[in-house]
């Protein structure tokens, strides 16, 4: 059982790994061999009520093609779904999911819109963005307005909408042959919210070469200078760069300093100077779990150009040449190294995975 996910199984046979996931009634099988899997699979359905369902193609609305040079994880079915669902299947293409010139406020002065429709269109969206992180800021910006929404919060949805018309068999692809290195990055847009001039914080989480977890998130409080949002957006990516590496510990993964790539010089010092001086001396305490974990050599703070910082993409819109290259480093991409044979299951992966249905 794995000691932080309790819902994690693992077994090693004879220099095999076994894995195995649970999910409410449904149940993950994966491994390095697929024999194992699939006698471990046939065992467990004599030992109880459950219904095989072969290999691993469909999980809780994820599209999943397996093959020898990796994996691709997306939703493209559920994206053609939604785009009909929302009348946007004939809409205009659009190349990105918000404008750079975007600037969403209360819009108190604006026409009111159906409430219930915009809040579907919302939680469709971000039910999306577990396979699409080029959607997650734009999607969790217009979600801020969801108790009143006005006509130009629903055209900033509907630009969402008409972007994945643009794009709708992206998802994220899983190379076999990456490292598995685990690196964090973390941005902030100071003061962003037009509203209540709070910070957003954007982190990213990488393993190996593309991301696994990620994060936009407005702020829970206003912070006095762009270096204070920093150094709260590195903070929050440190306490999810270390939950990870608990975890992966139950795989056998071992981390030594992992890096966490900051684009801000000034917040690096502050994480690094122990000494509290005037600028640093309003900083809540909890946000200082930072420095204590840098000091611990849990983490190594890297300095990053602006321009490589990925997890910009998460804090504001951005121009469609940044946007795509930032998307494409990311692992978000189109299908590819999977073809038709391996996508049937003709030819074996390096790693197995099936899938039961408890009943």
């Amino acid at each position: 059982m794995g000691s932080v996910d309790k819902t994690l199984f693992l077994l090693s046979h004879g220099g095999d790994t076994l894995i195995v996931q649970i999910y409410v009634d449904d149940i993950i099988f994966g491994g390095s061999s697929h024999a194992l899997v699939s006698s471990f699979a046939e065992q467990m359905s004599r030992e109880f009520e459950m219904s095989l369902m072969g290999e691993l193609q469909f999980f809780l609305g994820l599209q999943i093609k397996q093959g020898l040079e990796g994996t691709f994880v997306h939703q493209a079915k559920y994206t053609r779904d939604i785009l009909k669902k929302f009348n946007m299947g004939d809409s205009k293409p659009m190349t990105t999911p918000m404008s750079t010139n975007t600037a969403l406020d209360a819009d108190e002065d604006g026409e009111a819109v159906d409430q219930k429709e915009f809040r579907g269109m919302i939680g469709s969206l971000l039910y999306l963005t577990a396979t699409r992180p080029d959607i997650q800021f734009a999607v969790c910006l217009c979600a801020r307005y969801q108790a009143f929404p006005r006509t130009s919060h629903r055209q900033a949805v509907k630009r969402i909408f008409r972007y994945l018309k643009f794009t709708p068999k992206l998802g994220l692809w899983y190379y076999s042959g990456s490292s598995l290195s685990l690196r964090g990055f973390s941005d902030a847009d100071h003061a962003g919210c037009r509203i209540d001039r709070k910070s957003t914080s954007g982190t990213c989480q990488l393993l190996g070469t593309s991301v696994v977890s990620w994060s936009s998130r407005k702020q829970a409080s206003v912070s006095l200078s762009t270096t204070e949002a920093e150094y709260i957006a590195a903070t929050s990516c440190c306490s999810q760069l270390l939950w990870m590496k608990a975890t992966l510990s139950d795989f056998g993964l071992r981390f030594g300093k992992i890096p966490l790539l900051v684009d801000s010089t000034s917040a690096i010092s502050v994480a690094k100077n122990p000494v509290l001086h005037s600028r640093t001396k309003h900083i809540d305490m909890r946000f200082h779990f930072l420095r204590d974990h840098y000091e611990k050599g849990d983490i190594d703070l890297v300095h990053v150009a602006s321009e490589n910082q990925l997890a910009d993409i998460f804090t504001k819109p951005l121009e469609f040449g940044a946007f795509v290259r930032l998307r494409g480093e990311l692992g978000v991409t189109r299908c590819r190294g999977v073809d038709n044979a391996l996508i049937k299951g003709e030819i074996e992966s390096q790693w197995t995975g099936l899938i039961a249905l408890l009943v």
